[in-house]
């Protein structure tokens, strides 16, 4: 006699879609991370590939061999991530990607899924 078991995940999306309100956990984590994500990807794509291709060069002397590198990379991130401009369009970006999802229930990952897959 074989038994199913019938597993049904339930997520509570809780709050209002509206809300432009920061909690702390967003403001000191949250949008930091995507900040650095999009400094990384965006703005300072060239300083990270100059630093990715020593790193792979050298080795375990990279630590030596790429400093000039790496202090390239830090400078160029240090100054997007004390720009007042880029905070706030990634406070905006990161309060309208929470927005969809408390509209949808739907994250952001998945929703890049469904779009590839309606194509």
């Amino acid at each position: 006699m074989k038994r199913f078991v019938l597993v049904y995940i339930f997520t509570v999306i809780s709050g209002d879609p509206n809300d432009r309100s920061l909690r702390k956990v967003e403001k000191d984590v949250l949008i930091p991370k995507l900040m650095r994500e999009i400094t990384r990807a965006e703005k300072c794509a060239n300083e990270v590939n100059d630093f990715n291709e020593c790193c792979v060069n050298f080795g375990l002397r990279m630590i030596i061999k790429c400093r000039k590198e790496n202090a390239q990379m830090k400078t160029c991130m240090e100054k997007w991530y004390y720009n007042d401009d880029f905070i706030k369009e990634c406070t905006e970006q990161y309060l309208n990607e929470r927005s969809e999802y408390r509209r949808t229930g739907i994250p952001k990952k998945g929703r890049n899924k469904r779009l590839e897959t309606s194509l």
